[in-house]
């Protein structure tokens, strides 16, 4: 009978893909205040919510697991992607740091023309779709991250990562009208992007322990 592993580095793999997608997709962008604007109107909220979730959950499925596959071709490669990723992270939690000291909101307007299914879930699949940092996001840095994982637990990676697509944009969108006023107050900005900040650097210091391993 084989031993099962150990459930703390489970959780610590599934926690490591949560906290990393959530610092990338948590911030100020077209597709949060669409998703918003959706919630404050109450229409078509749960199609929005599960198409940018699922949308999210495929592309870094295919990331992690096709990253997977190039990079057991190319240990170099492993490497030095592990290593762009590491300053990558490192530039992102400098930006959030540099936005957390300059007052912004996220506003969306519950007023407007509506919408109908089809034409709310277009303007969805624009937003996340046609944003290139979606692709940068999904594919190649959570992917090359999630590759980087031992193959047993890549799955609980991917797990965590779309854990958090899910729970943020049902937040968004189902929790509309409860966290807007919140959403629109400068400083809890500025508290997100810090939290942030400083999460990407502890992420990034733990990708460049594993480079320099």
């Amino acid at each position: 009978m084989t031993p099962s592993m150990p459930t703390l580095p489970l959780l610590a793999v599934f926690s490591h893909g949560l906290f990393l997608s959530l610092g990338l997709i948590v911030a100020i962008g077209a597709q949060n205040a669409f998703v918003l604007r959706q919630g404050l109107r109450r229409e078509h909220v749960g199609a929005i919510v599960l198409f940018c979730a699922i949308a999210d959950g495929v592309l870094i499925t295919a990331g992690v697991f096709g990253m997977a596959r190039l990079l057991g071709r190319h240990g170099a490669l492993a490497s030095a992607l592990a290593l762009v990723g590491a300053l990558f992270l490192a530039s992102y939690g400098y930006q959030a740091l540099r936005r957390a000291r300059r007052p912004q909101q996220l506003t969306a307007s519950a007023a407007g023309v509506g919408l109908g299914r089809g034409a709310a879930l277009a303007q969805a699949a624009a937003f996340t779709l046609l944003n290139p940092h979606v692709y940068l996001d999904t594919v190649l840095l959570i992917g090359s991250i999630g590759a980087q994982q031992p193959a047993p637990v890549q799955g609980w990676f991917v797990a965590g990562a779309c854990a958090a697509s899910i729970t943020w944009f049902s937040l968004l969108g189902y929790g509309a009208r409860a966290l807007a006023p919140w959403f629109a107050h400068p400083r809890a900005w500025q508290l997100l992007d810090g939290l942030i900040g400083l999460s990407m650097f502890v992420l990034s210091g733990l990708l460049l322990r594993h480079v320099l391993a």
